[in-house]
């Protein structure tokens, strides 16, 4: 069950989903920093939110979810890749209210001016932003809030998350042509959405995607495709390490050598450390040493 995404349809419906399972991803990203229980809550329910979104897309690219705020808590953003491929990272100040929530809710309702971000960037092509009113008590009722408004496709999300693993279960309703239409129950949709809402925490992260498909909607006929691994995977490399020392400018590579040689370049998400010594960091800018 761990680090799975599986997609399933109802038969002879417009309507199509998607459950996510992770635990060796996310217990990956939280070794890497201390995070207080809330903010963890808040990191898996991103990370399940990314991943089920991503499957949505039929791209080759990437999505992310990206909260900011003022106030004790910063930043926080989770990305999902069309490989499986996940990451996340948050940045806070201390708050006793951090450390005695365990519920994602917690950090979101210590927010202020909170923005959540939805950004779409496609291997090959125009990047896009969305912009989602973080006024809802929930990650999910804020993301259904940004479907029914902005992308106008009914949608449904549920999440949750654990110590161990989170968890998110997506379904859709997929627009229909005049003549599909003829064919379509129309009470589908309403009872699939109230089935979906008497799901669980527990269950979505406990159970396994067929028993989860099978307590909700074991009275349509459900066709699952085979499931996709997703992992954790971070997108740091030397390569963006140099990029963002020839963005910088070499007369600002110049005063960091003289503070730091080699300099250290640390990736937050996974504490990769590269590092660039004299020759390596002006031989960007065609310097070479005397």
């Amino acid at each position: 069950m761990s680090d799975l995404r599986q997609r399933f349809f109802i038969e002879d419906s417009p309507i199509r989903g998607e459950i996510v399972h992770l635990e060796e991803a996310l217990q990956t990203i939280l070794a890497k920093r201390e995070y207080m229980p809330a903010v963890q809550s808040l990191l898996g329910e991103m990370l399940s939110a990314t991943a089920l979104l991503a499957s949505t897309l039929k791209i080759q690219g990437r999505i992310s979810l990206q909260i900011q705020a003022t106030g004790t808590f910063k930043w926080a953003m989770a990305e999902c890749n069309h490989l499986g491929e996940v990451r996340a990272l948050a940045d806070y100040e201390e708050d006793p209210r951090f450390a005695e929530g365990t519920d994602s809710r917690t950090v979101l309702a210590s927010l202020t001016n909170p923005v959540l971000f939805i950004n779409i960037e496609p291997e090959h092509g125009e990047r896009y932003q969305g912009i989602v009113p973080l006024d809802q008590p929930t990650l999910a009722g804020c993301l259904i809030q940004y479907y029914d408004l902005s992308a106008q496709i009914p949608t449904h999300i549920v999440l949750a998350t654990n110590s161990q693993r989170s968890g998110g279960l997506l379904i859709q309703l997929l627009p229909r042509n005049e003549e599909e239409q003829e064919f379509v129950d129309e009470d589908l949709w309403p009872r699939l959405t109230m089935l979906t809402e008497t799901l669980k925490p527990e269950e979505l992260t406990d159970l396994s995607a067929n028993e989860i498909l099978y307590r909700l909607y074991n009275e349509e006929e459900v066709r699952l495709p085979e499931a996709e691994q997703l992992k954790f995977g971070c997108t740091c490399s030397r390569e963006r390490c140099a990029n963002a020392l020839i963005q910088i400018g070499v007369a600002a590579v110049h005063e960091s050598l003289e503070i730091q040689n080699p300099i250290q370049m640390d990736c937050q998400c996974c504490n990769t450390r590269y590092e660039f010594t004299a020759e390596e960091a002006l031989g960007l800018f065609g310097e070479h040493l005397s």
